[in-house]
């Protein structure tokens, strides 16, 4: 059982788990204000699109109530958290969906209220957000594992599970219920370099959890294909635009062409706040370039030599034709896309 909890709400604290230095070491972090949580996304040490959001509703809870203490009205001050706390990182939809919900909060609630009941409502509206990502997580699960009748062995890249959501995770959540139901034979996992958040963090949790689970470097993706261990890939995400392509973890594309070369499904989970019903492809979405130490260095021991450069984008991503299917929490969402999509983005009220 996955008992790893990314986040935690407790006495006007928010408290994380730090991500950077697993799977060596369970350490937490206690964030008294939306500044600290801020860094916390920014450095890594809480990560993935649905966490990096409820962490993000929760920083402007923080600096509502730092704002009350100052005597400085919500009204005037708190855009200029939101904007702090977006500008974290620029890729993952999640953030700004999450920002923007908390500040509709204020900008809907009766001029009746006071400062302190408006703070009280933004409180309310961040564990709502944390409350639905563990609802989402549990049927994203059961919807995914629907998609698997009998024993396969899965490819998996990055982290998306209990520590890059609120709850289970998306592709880790469908893998452990299929798992469960008997149609999971084991999973291979991508190491995802530079920051290795496979081998560190997708198999503490899946070792926590009992599913046998091998790790690979990156390179070796096409040769496991090949030579027939896996069946079938998943991946999380961190944006989908409305005509299906998706935004994930830099590598993810690669896996995406090798597993339609190898006649390999390759699937995508992810909640429908990860979708952008604003930006019609792929080629809108901002990708976030990380400094260029993290490619320098292996571990923290530098593996290149002082004087060349380095390219560092944090994400890419893989075309909608590629996409075999993606699974939400409302279902099961198949090409063509820019027509299903359309479909949930008015069932979800985004558009008219």
């Amino acid at each position: 059982m996955n008992n790893t909890k990314t986040l935690c709400w407790k006495e006007n604290v928010l408290v994380l788990l730090d991500q950077t230095h697993l799977p060596l070491q369970e350490t937490y972090i206690e964030c008294r204000d939306y500044r600290r949580v801020a860094d916390a996304i920014r450095r890594l040490e809480v990560r993935g699109a649905p966490a990096i959001g409820a962490a993000a509703a929760f920083g402007m809870v923080l600096g509502a109530h730092e704002l009350l203490r100052n005597g400085i009205k919500l009204s005037e001050a708190l855009p200029k958290i939101a904007e702090e706390l977006q500008q974290t990182r620029p890729t993952a939809v999640n953030l700004f969906w999450a920002v923007k919900r908390m500040m509709q909060v204020v900008a809907n609630s009766p001029g009746t209220l006071s400062q302190k009941e408006q703070a009280d409502l933004l409180e309310n509206e961040a564990i709502a957000i944390a409350d639905e990502d563990r609802s989402a997580n549990k049927l994203m699960a059961v919807n995914g594992a629907s998609l698997f009748t009998s024993p396969v062995s899965i490819l998996t890249h990055c982290n998306a599970g209990a520590l890059a959501t609120v709850a289970v995770g998306t592709a880790l959540g469908v893998i452990a219920r299929a798992w469960r139901d008997g149609n999971v034979i084991g999973v291979y996992a991508d190491e995802t370099r530079p920051l290795l958040q496979g081998a560190r963090l997708t198999t503490f949790e899946l070792a926590r959890q009992g599913i046998p689970v091998t790790l690979i470097t990156d390179n070796m993706a096409a040769w496991v294909m090949k030579t027939g261990r896996v069946q079938a890939v998943i991946v999380g995400a961190d944006r989908v635009a409305c005509n299906g392509d998706v935004a994930n973890k830099i590598g993810t594309y690669g896996l995406a062409v090798l597993a339609k070369a190898h006649n390999i499904t390759f699937y995508v989970a992810a909640p429908v706040s990860t979708f952008d019903f604003s930006i019609t492809d792929g080629s809108k979405i901002p990708i976030e370039e990380r400094h260029p130490d993290e490619v320098f260095h292996f571990a923290g021991v530098r593996t290149a030599p002082v004087g060349i450069s380095a390219f560092n984008p944090a994400f890419d991503v893989t075309p909608a034709e590629l996409v075999t299917a993606i699974i939400t929490e409302t279902g099961i969402i198949r090409a063509p896309y820019l027509q299903s999509i359309d479909k949930l983005a008015k069932r979800k009220g985004d558009i008219e």
